[in-house]
């Protein structure tokens, strides 16, 4: 097992030199900021905050956790220092050879129960809860969450994420897109005039974290979904209201009930579109009825920002796995790649390859990848390439459109489409559907063969010219180069950047 709760992952993480301690932040969008800062680099270090404005040494929050391949290889079993291109067939490799299921595993005790708090003495303001966004309609706990919900018609046990404010120090808000399976299980509920139980959990292991964000199957406890990826169950205790298990190890976690007839303002929020989608209105509401956290507990925040974000980052990856799975599942022939782009949010620009095989297999493709459940969900544009272009290579990509898709001829658009209300393309009163436009990027089948050929070297000498030559013009900037000092041509040696020497804390 690589690490055994969120506290071993990060002293891990601050062993790769990917953590960073920031103390004095503000919880007044200065912690936002500084998270955004972490997001918008490529593979941006995880932040973790302490000593925040207002609150007591110890109580802490964590962004970006996942925001590099090396931190989502950690967590994943995978070796660390490889690009997100060179991880997706090694994901998909692994994936197939992961369990299908490893049920959790209830336990008596754990760390989750060092502090219990009852309903009368219930005080959510103790945490540094932030204000991620400067227009955000209030302070959001629950960005990283895991909401924990039951069928009421069996014994499924669903994790997902949807965002938390705080209401007032005992009330939580809850808002879940529709079409969600929360959404769909809370609408169960109160099509039968009853109550939902849910149990809102605001720091976890990582494993719980990934599986509750991605798209498990209907019916498919995402408890044991992580419990697959870590390779062993993951340990619950029982919530003292609900009944509901809560994981042993978490940070923190609240439990109560969401009623039809209880709600209260939420929104705006910064969502992961890059926009404030949706305005302020009234959504469900819980009562805190206890309290659940750690000793020096840590908040994990992944707030959603313009893309490039955290979670166009690790979802990017697993999404692109999932949706050549279920490219191939139905049965299309020869998928080469497949990547969903961070520039829409791993959801509004999906790129498939394939190697041609017959007169409308780009069709096939790109219609299976539009409405399957990994693509399905507000999506805009789907692109089918050959299998010459690098589909995690937005440049690739948008030029084989250019040049190889005629916009009469290989444009087909799919009508009221399954959106929600975080689509800003579409009318505040008319959201739920959208459209999907379809780019068939291949060389037309009809005459591919007279395709013009592409202007570059061969395989075979850019391998050649790569192995004699590469050291020097793409290695590290350690060359000889020639400068003008003094009117004269002198050689001089460009060292690499320097590493900064920093003083790390332990992770306790």
């Amino acid at each position: 097992m690589p690490y055994t709760d969120l506290r071993d992952f990060l002293k891990q993480v601050d062993e790769l030199g990917e953590l960073r301690l920031v103390r004095g932040a503000d919880w007044n969008e200065e912690i936002g900021g500084i998270t955004d800062l972490a997001q918008h680099q490529i593979n941006g270090p995880a932040v973790l905050f302490d000593d925040i404005k207002d609150y007591p040494r110890g109580f802490r929050i964590v962004s970006n956790t996942l925001g590099s391949s090396s931190r989502t290889a950690l967590l994943l079993g995978m070796p660390t220092g490889k690009s997100w291109r060179e991880l997706l067939p090694i994901w998909r490799k692994r994936s197939k050879e992961i369990p299908n299921a490893i049920p959790p595993v209830e336990v008596k005790d754990g760390p989750i129960l060092e502090n219990v708090v009852s309903k009368r003495d219930v005080d959510l303001s103790i945490f540094p809860t932030p204000k991620w966004h400067e227009l955000d309609g209030g302070r959001y706990i629950g960005t990283g969450t895991v909401d924990v919900i039951k069928d009421p018609d069996s014994p499924w046990v669903n994790l997902g994420c949807y965002r938390a404010s705080i209401a007032d120090k005992k009330r939580v808000t809850l808002y879940i897109s529709p079409g969600k399976h929360g959404r769909v299980l809370r609408d169960k509920y109160f099509a039968k005039g009853e109550a939902m139980p849910v149990v809102m959990v605001f720091g976890q292991d990582p494993a719980v974290f990934m599986a509750a964000s991605l798209e498990v199957a209907w019916g498919t406890s995402e408890y044991d979904y992580a419990g697959a990826l870590k390779g062993e169950p993951i340990p619950v205790v029982r919530g003292r209201a609900t009944g509901l298990p809560i994981p042993a190890t978490a940070e923190i976690a609240v439990e109560g009930f969401i009623r039809p007839d209880q709600t209260a303002p939420e929104g705006p929020f910064g969502e992961w579109t890059g926009y404030y989608a949706s305005s302020q209105r009234e959504e469900p509401v819980m009562e805190v009825e206890n309290l659940y956290y750690r000793n020096n507990p840590i908040i994990v925040g992944t707030p959603p920002y313009k893309p490039p974000a955290e979670f166009t980052a690790y979802r990017g990856l697993l999404r692109a796995a999932l949706l050549w799975e279920k490219l191939e599942q139905a049965g299309v022939p020869d998928v080469t790649g497949a990547w969903c782009h961070e520039a829409g949010g791993c959801r509004l620009l999906l790129a498939v390859s394939i190697k041609q095989r017959y007169p409308g297999h780009a069709k096939q493709a790109a219609m299976i990848a539009a409405m399957c459940h990994a693509g399905a969900y507000l999506g805009r544009y789907i692109v089918v390439v050959d299998d010459d272009i690098d589909v995690t290579d937005l440049q690739d990509v948008v030029w084989a459109m250019c040049t190889r898709c005629d916009p009469e001829r290989d444009t087909d658009l799919i009508r009221r489409a399954w959106s929600g209300p975080l689509d800003p393309a579409i009318d505040p009163d008319k959201k739920g559907f959208n459209s999907r436009l379809i780019f068939d990027a291949t060389r037309p089948w009809e005459w591919r063969d007279k395709f013009p050929p592409v202007v570059e070297p061969s395989l075979e000498t850019r391998m050649a010219v790569a192995k004699k030559w590469g050291g020097l013009i793409l290695g590290s900037g350690n060359g000889p180069v020639l400068r003008q000092r003094n009117g004269k041509a002198v050689e001089k040696r460009v060292s690499g950047r320097r590493p900064v020497k920093e003083n790390r804390r332990k992770v306790r």
